[in-house]
């Protein structure tokens, strides 16, 4: 089989799985992501290691679950011995370059350690994570953080050469409205998130990261590459610049799925979540309403500019040798379930839409099927290795290579379960359930049939997803579930049991140590010496 030369791997921001138009939507067509979804594979349950950016993006990076890399959460650094996709594709002459986000925080206590910083080309790369550097942009750059970095933004800089005054465009314009009186109006206040941005379309932030990833591709030439394309939106500030601010109405608006009965003794961790204001604020009538908009023009905007970078992959030929992942870090409740955000595993939180085109023709019989099969986010490292011909890594990869499925290869052996978890220690929540900050832990296993959440300290919950796929009925204390519990929560340890930690030997390299025990001259438990006996 040929190798994949190129890999575009975009990723949109807070995007959950059934907002656009080939994953059901009624009234958000995404004809763009949709042609990929054609001329591809489109997994229809594709699930995230992490419903929060930071642990879940880092999976997606190293190919491992949250616990075994060990960035739990936005501001927990990456352990410096993790390695990433760069690491395992710069030995194959592959340039592995971002343009926009990652959330990740580079462990500065062990770059020290070791002496590194990130003037130096190894620094620069492992505080990156791993990639090599080019467009590097978490877009969250309120005055007061964007101060604590030292100011410094290349989108920044960009704006303030078109004529967008002061220190930080990205806060006043990009993200800002206008009011009647020419005040400016923050995107960051949930009230504003119908305005138009104080910007022009061209010169958004969707806008200036497409551009950057095709100059990125022209500037590689022939040389091989995978591109990162990480879009900052649809995640807040909920903003849209004209004309995405007001394309959608209130008949377009999915309605709200939440129930009453869902705030009827609830499970102690859930309501924790539900009282925190996010959730209170987005359970308000008018919250949605008012967000939606904008929320589903960002994804609009997006589906347009990847539009125009798909057609110039085809007319430079480049769409022939490259690999095209659209993906998502994790949903958004949007009010479903009385919650805003994210953070707990109902399907708006934890499912993903996940796009994969292979341009080879080992992979035409797949184009334009959807695959029920259960896929995770750490499934995309093994998945490039195997696609580009880089060294398998068994002995740390957590997830499995989705290259069979896009050939449309009989599975054998295939999980009938799906993992995440989250650290909620960062969050009101766990205040509120007064919990030390090692045991706000949270665990997900989800079957065909069932969702089982594992709270340490709490009952767990249980969903019937056959009989109640809307996830309103919380069984994890019936009594007539128990044994449903009980298998589902032996299925969660055996998976737990199953993360990779014996990362710096291959399996191969135990085996060989294995053999080798009598030659080396250590000797064990032997009562004596017996001589060999020659027959010749």
């Amino acid at each position: 089989m040929s190798k994949i030369k190129n890999i575009l791997f975009i990723m949109a921001d807070q995007l959950r799985w059934d907002y656009l138009s080939c994953y059901g939507h009624p009234h958000l067509k995404t004809p763009n992501i949709d042609r990929l979804a054609e001329r591809g594979v489109r997994f229809d349950r594709a699930y995230v290691q992490s419903p929060v950016c930071g642990p879940s993006r880092a999976s997606y990076y190293t190919g491992r679950t949250v616990f075994s890399h060990g960035a739990t959460w936005n501001l927990v650094p990456l352990p410096i011995g993790e390695l990433t996709l760069g690491d395992y594709l710069r030995p194959i002459g592959v340039t592995t370059a971002v343009v926009g986000k990652t959330h990740m925080i580079p462990d500065q206590e062990g770059m020290a350690r070791l002496g590194l910083n990130k003037s130096t080309d190894i620094g620069c790369q492992i505080s990156q994570p791993g990639f090599d550097p080019y467009e590097r942009d978490d877009g969250l750059h309120p005055d007061n953080l964007l101060k604590k970095k030292g100011g410094k933004l290349r989108y920044n800089d960009w704006l303030r050469s078109l004529g967008y005054e002061g220190e930080n465009p990205w806060n006043d314009y990009a993200n800002s409205g206008e009011g009647p009186d020419g005040e400016i109006l923050s995107g960051w206040y949930l009230k504003n998130s119908n305005l138009p941005a104080r910007i022009r379309e061209e010169h958004s932030e969707t806008s200036y990261m497409t551009m950057r990833a095709q100059e990125f591709i022209s500037e590689m030439g022939e040389a091989p590459w995978l591109c990162h394309l990480s879009f900052i939106k649809p995640h807040w500030p909920y903003i849209a610049p004209a004309p995405y601010h007001d394309m959608y109405g209130s008949e377009s608006f999915l309605q709200a799925h939440r129930s009453p009965q869902e705030k009827q003794d609830p499970n102690p961790v859930f309501k924790a979540f539900m009282d925190m204001e996010v959730s209170a604020t987005f359970s308000q009538q008018g919250v949605r309403e008012t967000v939606l908009p904008a929320y589903m023009g960002l994804i609009k905007q997006i589906d347009d500019h990847l539009g125009k970078l798909f057609d110039w992959l085809e007319e430079t030929g480049r769409a022939q040798d490259t690999m095209i992942v659209f993906t998502s870090d994790h949903g958004d409740y949007l009010g479903d379930h009385w919650m805003g955000e994210k953070e707990l595993f109902h399907e708006e939180s934890v499912r993903v839409p996940l796009i994969i085109y292979d341009p080879r023709s080992e992979a035409d019989a797949t184009r334009g099927t959807v695959s029920k099969a259960f896929v995770e986010a750490i499934d995309l490292v093994p998945t490039f290795l195997e696609a580009t011909g880089a060294p398998p890594a068994p002995h740390r990869l957590e997830g499995c290579s989705l290259v069979p499925l896009l050939r449309g290869e009989p599975l054998q052996n295939w999980r009938t379960s799906v993992f995440s978890e989250i650290d909620y220690a960062f969050y009101a929540a766990r205040e509120t359930l007064q919990l030390g900050a090692s045991d706000a832990r949270g665990y997900m296993i989800r079957t065909a049939r069932w969702k089982y959440v594992h709270f340490k300290g709490f009952p767990p919950q249980l969903f019937d997803l056959v009989n109640d796929p809307d996830e309103f009925k919380d069984l994890g204390r019936s009594p007539d579930h128990a044994a449903q519990r009980q298998e589902l929560h032996a299925l969660l340890l055996n998976r737990l049991l199953e993360r990779k930690n014996r990362t710096t030997m291959t399996d191969e390299d135990v085996t060989r140590i294995r053999d080798r025990e009598n030659e080396s001259g250590i000797i064990i438990g032997k009562w004596e010496q017996v001589e060999e006996v020659s027959l010749g």
